[in-house]
């Protein structure tokens, strides 16, 4: 909201156009990926739009003055940054309603093969490291591979901050509302050394500055990862609150200090490195209502092997993931719409006969796990009993957590009746037909939702029909408080 400066200052002034420039060249930007996931954006819906993804990283990069003295890891200065925090904004397709999901910084995952765009130096794939990690071995497009392979959501763009971009904005903003339901003094313990350094009494309390950073940052008063990434949206969702009821457009000044703040703070991914983009990216969030947001936290448990890390909670994870990949909102809060049949007759010209039709069949089953074998030619089979008899198992491997059926895109309307017969006969939605400018012809990825059986059963996905463990947030819910562990709880007056 801050960059629609941008268009408050364009004109024929030969000033504004000085200034708009200033503001594009505090931008710095790198490649939006690092490696490749085999993730394919969504296909478009009836209306021709897309959901917009983008990847938040908050960095704990200590390698410049400012950074430094906001404290913590001092040993750490001239290190890699970690990315510490890391979320995935969904804006769906309609743009009606947005959900927001954090996975907890020691999550272990697999972090792909990649190369950082900057210097050149590429990192060999690497198995159960903390995802924090991953923006050590090869830049933020590292970090957005990573989630493309763990999640199978494609991700449009990314954006980071650091702590001192984090102080910065809060500063900007003038001051977000948090509330603790005791007194909290996160300071080091005579077991635990350390701590973000916050102290508020109990209540509602309003921090900006380095008190915003401290809360955001806050992990052994609040109890764990997990909870602190709970801290974190509830910080998010009031700012939301907060800029919404601000009347920004009549405050030049402020508007200034916004726009100057933001681009100097911002990190962004190469195809969104200028103002106009920012701000044509901003004005996708604006028109969702606040009681259309929802933030969450994938699932996790503790890890068999370390119990100080979390892996994903498999089933509940996926659930999740599930409901962003298929553009289902997080909340109840938006109108019922009534659902196409899966079995409705596939508009546009009539499908080739089946025995006319090359298909492949591609193992797709290996996500988050190792693939099952035989399972292209198993589904083979089936076409070929269903009439498709150029049916024929591929021996490469494409990880994808949904089963999908690809159509060359040149293919048209005959591409899409052709692939939505295949679906019918493997007994999938018609929906699971799909366009692809990269496939050589029709494309069956068996994916890890089809791991056995001869008959696919499609896993439900309803509006706010989140799985345990997500611990969701409405950003309209103003009377959130976070819990405060006791050794941290503080009287007000010590």
């Amino acid at each position: 909201m801050a960059l629609t400066l941008a268009v408050l200052i364009l004109g024929t002034a030969t000033a504004g156009y000085l200034y708009y420039r200033h503001l594009n060249n505090n931008i710095r930007s790198s490649a939006r990926s690092g490696g490749e996931s085999g993730v394919k954006k969504a296909a478009p819906n009836s209306a021709g739009d897309t959901p917009l993804n983008i990847l938040l990283i908050g960095s704990d990069s200590r390698n410049s003055a400012e950074n430094v003295k906001l404290g913590g890891s001092r040993d750490t200065v001239g290190d890699k940054p970690r990315g510490d925090v890391q979320m995935l904004l969904h804006i769906s397709a309609d743009r009606k309603n947005s959900s927001l999901v954090s996975i907890p910084r020691d999550t272990i995952v697999e972090i792909p093969e990649c190369k950082d765009s900057e210097t050149g130096q590429s990192y060999a794939a690497t198995v159960n490291r903390p995802i924090n990690e991953s923006l050590q071995r090869g830049g933020p497009g590292c970090t957005l591979t990573t989630w493309e392979k763990l999640t199978g959501v494609y991700i449009d763009h990314w954006i980071m901050l650091d702590f001192a971009g984090v102080v910065a904005m809060a500063d900007a903003i003038g001051g977000v509302e948090v509330c603790v339901k005791t007194g909290v003094w996160d300071k080091p313990t005579t077991r635990v050394p350390g701590g973000s350094g916050l102290k508020l009494p109990e209540g509602k309390n309003t921090v900006q500055g380095k008190q915003a950073l401290q809360w955001l940052r806050t992990r052994h008063a609040f109890g764990n990862d997990q909870n602190r990434a709970k801290a974190q949206h509830m910080y998010m969702n009031s700012m939301l609150r907060t800029l919404k009821k601000q009347n920004l457009w009549s405050d030049a000044g402020r508007l200034m200090d916004l726009a100057e703040t933001a681009t100097k703070a911002l990190q962004v991914s190469d195809e969104i490195r200028s103002v106009k983009k920012l701000y044509d990216l901003s004005m996708q969030l604006k028109s969702v209502p606040i009681n259309r947001i929802t933030m969450t936290t994938m699932p996790t448990a503790e890890w068999s092997q370390d119990r100080n890390k979390l892996v994903p909670v498999e089933k509940s994870a996926d659930a999740l993931w599930r409901l962003v990949r298929e553009d289902v909102a997080f909340d109840k809060n938006g109108k019922e719409k009534k659902k196409p049949s899966s079995s409705a007759s596939p508009s546009g010209p009539p499908a080739a006969e089946p025995a006319t039709l090359g298909v492949s069949v591609v193992n797709g089953t290996g996500v988050g796990q190792a693939p099952k074998d035989g399972r292209a030619t198993e589904v083979a089979d089936l076409l070929h009993g269903k009439g498709f008899a150029e049916a024929e198992a591929s021996r490469t491997a494409e990880p994808h957590q949904d089963t999908v059926v690809w159509y060359p895109q040149e293919d048209g309307d005959q591409g899409r009746s052709d692939a939505q017969s295949v679906a019918k006969a493997l007994g999938l939605p018609t929906t699971a037909a799909k366009a692809d400018p990269k496939a050589g012809g029709l494309t069956v990825v068996v994916g890890a939702d089809w791991r056995d059986g001869t008959v696919y059963k499609a896993p439900k996905a309803e509006a706010g029909d989140l799985p345990e463990g997500a611990d969701d947030l409405n950003a309209a819910d103003e009377g959130q408080c976070m819990d405060i562990y006791s050794v941290y709880r503080w009287d007000g007056k010590s």
